[in-house]
């Protein structure tokens, strides 16, 4: 691992920062072809709107609440207290359209985007219609809230969920990778985490995140020591393990995006540690999850 690639993959919070965006990752700083992500912070009685362009966009409240007006329509996020607390209520806003953001109370926003060329209808997402889902067990348990995964959500490119390890257990493992397309087996994307850290007495969480080459692209080689608002970029290589450290909850946003004809998600195990999948059924799943569940229906959008 080059000190030159570690700057260029691992962002810590503020070296992402741009304009009035905490993290602003757009394709070209990224030095990709669609993925993006940006986090808006908005003081009580802020207002921040944007345009789209050629991108399709995710508005999803990390803290607080927030009004969304695209395309004619408003939609009213009810939000959550933070990214531990529960599921989210989110917004979708498509290419080509101005999109504006009001929050009464303040609060920190996700805007999750993927460089895309299909114009879908602007659409208000129901925290109750988020799968919340268990994967691995025992020291591998972790919570994914498929928001806006495929098959779960309707979007061009666009492929974002959200990931719960609790403290002392790992993650994103067995290593895995989508760097290269081959039909049926494995997608071609690109993808960004984005970190919170649950702190405890005061004192900010960390955690680490790996990321290994795997002989294509630029050969990613990243070891990090993560905190609340850092981002890894990962073009390519073996990502994994993503380790929460004991006494602190990991939270980590993965936006994906790619040039495939179909908006998949096929992986890759890393060939030395695939094996621990077929453990698994030997194990319990950490009984501190899930750690909330989806709240009941809610109708959340005006027009």
């Amino acid at each position: 691992m080059t000190a030159a690639q570690h700057r260029q993959y691992h962002l810590p919070t503020g070296k992402a920062s741009g304009g009035p965006y905490a993290v602003d990752i757009s394709p070209e700083t990224a030095g990709w072809g669609y993925s993006s992500l940006r986090v808006l912070e908005l003081p009580p009685g802020g207002r921040h709107t944007f345009d789209t362009g050629d991108s399709e966009w995710i508005v999803l409240p990390l803290s607080g609440s927030c009004t969304v007006e695209v395309d004619g329509r408003t939609f009213e996020l009810a939000g959550r207290e933070s990214v531990f607390s529960g599921v989210s209520d989110f917004a979708y806003a498509p290419i080509e359209a101005e999109v504006s953001l009001a929050s009464r109370d303040g609060g920190r926003f996700a805007l999750t985007g993927a460089r895309c060329t299909r114009r879908l209808p602007a659409r208000y997402g129901p925290a109750s219609a988020v799968p919340v889902e268990l994967r691995g067990t025992g020291n591998c348990s972790r919570q994914v809230n498929n928001f806006g995964a495929a098959g779960v959500f309707e979007c061009d490119k666009l492929i974002a969920v959200e990931v719960i390890t609790p403290g002392g257990n790992w993650s994103s493992f067995p290593p895995h990778k989508h760097d290269e397309h081959r039909p049926g087996e494995e997608s071609e994307l690109e993808e960004i985490y984005y970190f919170e850290i649950a702190g405890h007495d005061g004192t900010p969480g960390l955690g680490y995140q790996r990321v290994s080459p795997s002989g294509r692209g630029q050969n990613t080689d990243v070891l990090a020591e993560v905190r609340g608002g850092d981002v890894v970029l990962i073009p390519d290589g073996w990502h994994g393990p993503s380790m929460a450290v004991p006494g602190h909850d990991m939270y980590y946003l993965n936006v994906m995006a790619g040039p495939g004809a179909e908006r998949d998600w096929l992986i890759c195990d890393h060939p030395d540690h695939a094996w621990i999948r077929g453990s698994w059924e030997d194990q319990p799943v950490d009984p501190r999850l899930p750690l909330y569940s989806a709240p009941s229906p809610v109708r959340s959008e005006s027009q």
